[in-house]
């Protein structure tokens, strides 16, 4: 007998937690909507063990990545709306029709025929799932539910694409140093409007992720970077604390500014 994928088997213990009869309690009373969160908290922990490259963390997390889509798959098998060879299948058939230049044909030398035309591509995909008489955009399949900062960034890149955009950094630092005053001034009014505060901060972040795409940067995964950075110098002033005697409610802005700057120069000696 040929021996089971590890695959098929991860299937088969999917279908048998969801058994009406003899399966988990928990995967039972799961729905498309209730495992949502867990699927965005494993994709994070995926992305954070990549990051701290622990190869085994990723290993598992991958894993249970992976689980949340057979999950989904177990689900639609049983509402009848897809399987996973469902799932697998649209994706084999989304990446050669969008890799002609790949997958399409070659002349008597090797070459393509066709030229890679991603967005060329996407966009008649988006057309063929318009409805009728729909009025498209572009921006039709920029998630709402991705994070703020990637979602503003793919949105920016989608419409530089087509020509929106400043063609040099420049007046993009002076529309992030337009808005920021733009804050400040709505922040010193003698009555503040916290709705006006609010607008003109999301404008700041707006133009800070703008200036981020203009330099080569992710600014989510510059976000992630400067989270941790901040994250392991605040840990090292406890710890000084600590060996001080004391605690952070025992201590003055002063001290901890002092201490804060004493961990950046620790850092730059050892860098040295």
């Amino acid at each position: 007998m040929k021996k089971m994928s590890r695959m098929q088997e991860l299937l088969e213990i999917m279908a048998t937690l969801r058994d009406p009869q003899n399966g988990c309690d928990w995967d039972k009373k799961q729905t498309f909507d209730s495992i949502i969160p867990y699927t965005i908290e494993e994709t994070f922990e995926a992305v954070d063990a990549i990051e701290r490259q622990e190869w085994a963390d990723v290993r598992d997390e991958l894993g249970d990545l992976l689980f949340q889509i057979v999950f989904y798959s177990q689900l639609g098998k049983e509402q009848g709306l897809f399987e996973f060879e469902d799932i697998a299948g649209a994706m084999c058939d989304k990446l050669v029709r969008r890799h002609p230049h790949v997958f399409g044909e070659k002349d008597a030398d090797g070459n393509p025929l066709e030229q890679a035309d991603w967005e060329g591509i996407k966009a008649q995909e988006r057309a063929a799932k318009a409805k009728p008489d729909a009025e498209l955009s572009i921006l039709d399949d920029v998630p709402t539910s991705l994070p703020a900062l990637g979602r503003a960034a793919k949105l920016q890149k989608r419409c530089a694409r087509f020509g929106f955009d400043w063609d040099s950094v420049g007046p993009v630092a002076e529309k992030v140093q337009e808005e920021l005053e733009e804050v400040m001034e709505e922040a010193l009014m003698v009555d503040v409007d916290q709705e006006r505060v609010d607008e003109e901060v999301g404008d700041l972040l707006f133009a800070a992720v703008n200036l981020a795409r203009h330099l080569g940067t992710n600014p989510e995964r510059a976000l992630r970077k400067a989270n941790l950075k901040f994250e392991s110098r605040f840990r090292k002033i406890e710890m000084k604390l600590r060996d001080n005697g004391k605690n952070l409610q025992e201590s003055e802005p002063d001290e901890l500014e002092n201490l804060w700057q004493e961990v950046k120069r620790d850092e730059g000696n050892k860098s040295t």
